[in-house]
């Protein structure tokens, strides 16, 4: 995680395609990345994915229930990914329960995310014709902040 500055806003909400789940976030999100990886081109099915890391204790469930599976990580680990049982959207990547921040996926958010101040990750893999701003921050692979 890098930044460390958190943003102003301090309620959010969201949920799935369908509206079976929703969600609301009360803390303010820790940073935002734009990630060009393959995984999350896959992940999103469109060219790169948007992550708003949140404290796992700060998001409630407040309608329906996520289902969950998860995914091998480079380092070998499983990383757990929720979505919705019944239209298949995206919701959360990370240990809900656990302490480690937690990825929030930028397009369930009820309003569009603001990537002004997001970190673009992963731009070796960005696809031709994704510009990336050039007063934004980016790493060529994963930060090591």
């Amino acid at each position: 995680m890098c930044g460390g500055e958190k943003h102003e806003v301090e309620y959010l909400t969201g949920g799935c395609q369908c509206g079976s789940v929703r969600y609301a976030v009360r803390g303010a999100p820790i940073q935002t990345y734009v990630c060009h990886c393959r995984e999350c081109q896959m992940q999103s099915a469109s060219a790169f994915g948007i992550s708003v890391l949140v404290a796992p204790g700060d998001i409630e469930i407040v309608k329906g229930v996520p289902k969950a599976w998860e995914r091998p990580t480079k380092s070998g680990a499983l990383m757990p990914c929720y979505f919705c049982a019944d239209c298949g959207s995206r919701l959360f990547h990370g240990d809900l329960q656990g302490r480690a921040p937690v990825s929030v996926k930028g397009g369930s958010f009820d309003e569009p995310v603001d990537l002004r101040s997001a970190m673009h990750i992963w731009t070796t893999r960005k696809l031709a014709g994704v510009v990336i701003p050039n007063d934004g921050v980016s790493f060529p692979g994963e930060p090591d902040c």
